[in-house]
């Protein structure tokens, strides 16, 4: 019996940096259906060369190597590398995923938008967590748009991402997802922080607000004893909260009969009973949903996405603006922090901290 091949057009890709992000996208690149892994790049030869031999593909210490042989690159390199190397890639004609965040300066991501336009090229940036089927199913939930958002993401001290704070590690990710969800940038960004390990900021507290009046509260710390990653939203007809690691979705919506039916104050004058009346509020006037989303993995799908955005020429989900204008919003809260993070090892204002 003859086997009929995939008619899938292949996509020649590279891994840049494989370290303990990169090396999971070259191992879920080696796997993926019209995909080639013709290499990676990493300035460690032991890392580097580990990983090409467990993909059985070759290793390059400089990304410029592979060029000639890919068409499309997945940029995990440090942050402070983004700018250079993607826009390289770039002007010679690749398409890219870089990682988040897309630079940690302003000026750099938004020449990176033009650069991508100007050679009509795909850019996506790894903003996982769009991907993350809590989210998708919190968003697919929402009856209306939010009034309020908090989001709260704390780990524990990571020892690496040590080029950027906690805004640009770990606060960017919800940054990112409280654009999507309130459609627009914030009009008014303030904020506190502390920097405790080193010389970046380790624990922010933001507060966006939007010009339609929705308030988000995000709160960012890598000084946690243990990691928690979780999403609320409150609309005008229902409150939904998303642990975005255990991936359930808690829903609470009003009942026609809380909002048809006479008020509380209304039975209570009536003379119903305030016990009877306080064993109800939870099913017959509230209603509780709890929801399991999909055990997807997250980067699969992101890389997956990138890949027919790459054959079928056409904007990803998460498009460079969109990570450009994340990085709009990080800096409003960095710039923020200039007046209002304190420097916990010398008992400073941030601003004051001694030269390097």
């Amino acid at each position: 019996m003859s086997v009929e091949k995939s008619s899938v057009a292949m996509v020649r890709m590279a891994v840049v940096g494989v370290g303990a992000l990169g090396r999971h996208h070259a191992r879920i690149l080696s796997g993926l259906e019209g995909v080639q892994l013709v290499g990676v790049a990493d300035p460690q030869p032991e890392q580097g060369q580990a990983v090409a031999a467990q993909h059985g593909v070759r290793w390059v210490p400089d990304y410029r190597e592979l060029l000639e042989e890919c068409d499309a690159l997945s940029i995990v390199a440090p942050t402070f590398l983004h700018h250079r190397i993607a826009l390289d890639c770039l002007a010679r004609g690749k398409d890219l995923l870089v990682e988040k965040p897309l630079t940690a300066d302003v000026g750099q991501a938004e020449q990176l938008v033009e650069t991508a336009a100007r050679h009509d090229r795909i850019l996506q940036v790894g903003h996982i967590e769009r991907f993350n089927p809590a989210f998708e199913l919190l968003c697919d939930s929402m009856t209306s748009v939010p009034r309020y958002i908090r989001a709260e993401r704390l780990s524990p001290f990571p020892f690496r991402s040590l080029d950027i704070g906690a805004v640009h590690d770990l606060m960017i990710h919800d940054i990112e997802l409280v654009l999507h969800l309130a459609g627009a940038l914030p009009v008014r960004v303030e904020t506190t922080g502390l920097r405790l390990m080193g010389a970046h900021e380790d624990t922010v507290q933001a507060r966006l607000v939007f010009p339609d009046g929705c308030i988000a509260d995000i709160t960012a710390s890598r000084v946690n004893p243990e990691a928690r990653r979780t999403l609320g939203v409150w609309t005008s007809t229902e409150s939904l909260s998303a642990d975005l690691q255990s991936r359930q979705v808690s829903i609470l919506r009003p009942t026609t009969a809380l909002t048809q039916g006479p008020a509380m104050e209304d039975r209570l004058r009536a003379g119903e009973n305030v016990t009877e009346l306080k064993a109800r509020v939870f099913g017959e006037f509230i209603e509780q949903e709890q929801l399991q989303a999909a055990s997807t993995d997250a980067l699969t799908a992101e890389l997956e996405e990138f890949v027919q955005s790459v054959r079928q020429r056409k904007q990803p989900r998460v498009s460079a603006e969109q990570g450009f204008q994340a990085v709009r919003v990080a800096e409003q809260v960095l710039q923020s922090l200039l007046h209002n993070c304190v420097n916990a090892r010398l008992g400073q204002p941030w601003e004051a901290r001694p030269a390097a």
